[in-house]
């Protein structure tokens, strides 16, 4: 098995959503890599805060679903939750290789094969809590080539007021009051980050009137992937389409 093949022209951006998530288990080093090797311009990954204050590679809030192993992330220390095998994506057995990968694991794969890094930045953290995340990427030389999203606004505010030059997406799963929304993304400075449904032709061209750009989750679909880049959105983040 391999990604999907799309036509590309030009103008959109592949996004490997958790990695290459359709091939290996996402949120892996192994996922990363498997970005890495192909043409994709952003790795995205999901990151928490543990227990005892440090920062780990995890969508879910707990572990269950990727180990077998039900393990409150954020209830959790470093170590326990580093030494927990994760379930191989096919077999879904535990595989040695597979464990939650460090915030530096991450960056250091997106520095090695010169990817974007795409951050999302899981629940509302504390200020300073943003803040020591970016610090670990701008430690390692990568903030400039790093994206933060969060469904979380006051995460992406503490961010821009210790960043001012961050590059940052909000996230969001449906957009009811467009005009409002164009209005926070412009006082902040952020781009969007959308359901890829709830991304009608009509709004693009008001997004990027307003200097928004437009990233759209998650497209696993080769036809709807090149009806986004028709549409002239300016990401497509994908499990499996290349």
């Amino acid at each position: 098995m391999d990604t999907l093949k799309m036509h590309h022209n030009g103008t959109v951006k592949m996004i490997a959503h958790r990695g290459v998530s359709g091939l290996e288990r996402e949120n892996t080093a192994a996922a990363f890599v498997a970005a890495g090797n192909r043409s994709y311009y952003g790795i995205e990954t999901d990151i928490h805060e543990t227990a005892d204050g440090r920062f780990i590679i995890i969508h879910d809030d707990n572990t269950l679903r990727v180990s077998g192993r039900d393990c409150i992330v954020e209830q959790t220390d470093y170590e326990t939750l580093r030494g927990i095998h994760l379930l191989d994506r096919k077999s879904e057995s535990t595989r040695a290789d597979l464990v939650l990968p460090s915030l530096e694991e991450y960056i250091s794969i997106c520095q090695r094969y010169e990817k974007i890094a795409v951050l999302e930045l899981k629940n509302e953290m504390k200020p300073q809590t943003v803040l020591a995340i970016a610090r670990v990427i701008e430690q390692m030389g990568y903030l400039d080539q790093t994206i933060f999203i969060s469904f979380a606004i006051k995460n992406l505010i503490a961010l821009r007021a210790g960043y001012p030059d961050a590059n940052i997406q909000y996230l969001v799963e449906r957009i009811d009051d467009l005009t409002a929304l164009i209005e926070t993304l412009k006082q902040y400075r952020f781009d969007i980050d959308a359901k890829h449904n709830s991304i009608t032709a009509e709004m693009i061209p008001q997004f990027h009137q307003n200097g928004i750009r437009i990233n759209v989750w998650t497209v696993n679909t080769v036809e709807r992937a090149e009806r986004l880049q028709e549409l002239g959105v300016d990401y497509i983040t994908t499990n499996i389409v290349e």
